[in-house]
């Protein structure tokens, strides 16, 4: 085509129209794909980057069946916690169960006092023996004769007075203001004034400069009421208690009568148990009984009661019956248990609990059947829990095995969430089989059982919670990829689409360019066909 001679004109026409079926086929190619980047060079830098955004896009895009597999591992495994949770609601049933069924005992382990004279419900003690009278005898006195040889005291020795031949004064003269306290009464000395007052008065008064030795002891036998007056012998001088109360003596006085200050107890006054100790082994599971019978007050036992409130901790009770025999038997608590070892000084020689021993309780067959059936009844639940537990798997993982599961969020890789699974079996739940004929059989059983139970509760709802937040968790990751996604894929589309409306005004332009192109290269030509008509 080389040897064709083109006017100027004509090849500037002919450039024209190559340049603009060059521009309608970019604009063509573009309608046609809706891209206006297809390849590296149509823009280098917006098809790398729109390529970086789809790579990226896709790789997420990927990994979101993972996280959708994660979730549904997730949703198998509270459905499985779900089921686990109703058949511990069911196993804890069949305790209650056994709780409210009989005693499997027709008699339980029991001991019976001998009878306790006047113990009542109110006081266990029974009736107090009558008191006694005591008597305090004090050391031997003399007078201050101090020619004959003093002699001992008697009770016409004043109780003041100088020594000389034959005088007849204790020796240890008493004093203005010196006393003696007889049971919170108070027998005051004086120097002068004669002897006043009464024991009803709560004093009385004693003229130390006429008084005798006698007249001090009648005024103690008038403060301690007693039919026995007190005496002196030999100049020892004999205080009696009464039987009324006991005798308290204190003062300046008491030494110059040869007397000491303290307390003289009364005789008798004792009930079969007052201050007497009662040990009884542990019993079941409960907690050795330790007690001391007394009037009610610093932890002593008074009352059937006060006795019931030490007992329980031990699984025991205590009953009274109208000959005063006290009763001690296990409650259903320890029903299948044998009372304790019974020690302590309420179980000594000729006390009331003195050779007790609690027998074996006696098996009820009819009562222990039904326990040994629902015995069987919470093994196969306990059963059914584990096979729930290896059940609830997807897509090969077990987060109630003790499985682990791990998701990937990112592209990199370093974004990622592991979730350690549990084992939920009824062994990884804390819980055991029962044995028939061992348990069940008295209610510390049962409520051992229900306590494992809740506890067992305790953890699932734990579990689940933990399972739910993780879920949360996966299930918000999982919208923010496919959000992502959309970011991505916007972001390239913005480099590498067209726009359709400008590239058909373009089409359309350079349409009307080539047809005006076309008519300005026939213009460009009529010249040389002037000259073809020349030559013709």
């Amino acid at each position: 085509m080389s040897g064709i001679v083109l006017s100027a004109s004509v090849r500037q026409n002919l450039l024209s129209l190559q340049s603009t079926a060059e521009l309608l086929s970019t604009t063509q190619n573009r309608l046609a794909t809706g891209k206006k980047v297809n390849t590296a060079l149509d823009n280098p830098t917006n098809f790398f980057t729109a390529q970086g955004l789809d790579n990226r896009a896709s790789d997420i895009n990927n990994l979101l069946d993972g996280i959708g597999n994660g979730v549904q591992v997730l949703q198998a495994a509270n459905t499985g916690i779900t089921s686990i949770q109703k058949l511990v609601d069911s196993a804890k049933s069949v305790a209650n169960q056994a709780l409210q069924a009989a005693v499997g005992y027709s008699a339980k382990s029991s001991v019976t006092t001998t009878a306790i004279a006047g113990a009542t419900a109110s006081d266990l003690r029974g009736t107090v023996s009558a008191y006694t009278d005591a008597a305090a005898t004090a050391g031997t006195v003399v007078n201050n004769d101090d020619t004959g040889g003093a002699a001992p005291i008697t009770g016409a020795t004043l109780l003041s007075g100088t020594p000389g031949p034959g005088t007849d004064a204790l020796q240890s003269n008493f004093a203005d203001a010196d006393t003696i306290v007889v049971n919170g009464t108070t027998i005051n000395f004086k120097n002068g004034g004669g002897t006043t007052g009464s024991a009803t008065a709560g004093t009385l008064d004693i003229d130390i400069t006429t008084g005798t030795v006698q007249d001090v002891l009648n005024a103690i036998d008038a403060i301690t009421g007693t039919a026995v007056p007190s005496t002196i012998t030999g100049g020892a001088i004999t205080l009696h208690t009464g039987t009324t109360a006991d005798l308290v003596t204190s003062g300046t006085g008491l030494g110059k009568l040869g007397l000491t200050a303290g307390t003289t107890a009364r005789g008798g006054g004792v009930s079969a148990l007052n201050g007497l100790t009662l040990t009884i082994g542990a019993t079941g599971n409960g907690t050795a009984t330790n007690i001391t019978f007394g009037d009610g007050t610093g932890g002593t036992v008074k009352s059937l009661n006060d006795l019931n409130s030490a007992l329980a901790a031990n699984n025991l009770q205590a009953s009274l019956d109208a000959t005063g025999r006290i009763t001690i038997t296990t409650t259903n608590e320890a029903a299948s248990s044998t009372i304790g070892a019974i020690n302590g000084t309420a179980a000594g020689g000729g006390a009331a609990f003195n050779g007790l021993a609690g027998a074996a309780p006696v098996a009820d067959p009819g009562a222990q059947l039904i326990r040994s059936n629902l015995v069987a009844q919470y093994n196969n639940i306990l059963d059914q829990i584990s096979s729930t537990a290896q059940d609830a798997s997807y897509n090969g993982i077990n987060l109630l095995n003790g499985d682990q599961l791990k998701l990937t969020f990112n592209e990199t890789g370093k974004s990622t969430l592991t979730i350690q699974g549990v084992s939920f079996g009824y062994v990884g739940l804390g819980l055991s089989k029962l044995t028939a004929g061992t348990d069940f059989l008295d209610n510390a059983s049962a409520n051992t059982a229900i306590t494992a139970l809740s506890t067992a509760s305790s953890s699932l709802r734990t579990q689940a919670s933990a399972l739910g937040s993780n879920l949360s968790v996966v299930q918000i990751r999982q919208d923010f990829s496919k959000n992502l996604i959309n970011v991505l894929q916007t972001g390239s589309s913005n480099l590498t689409l067209a726009d359709t409306n400008e590239e058909a005004a373009n089409s359309q332009a350079l349409s009307t360019r080539q047809s005006i192109a076309v008519s300005a290269l026939a213009l460009a030509n009529q010249s040389q066909q002037s000259v073809l008509q020349l030559l013709r």
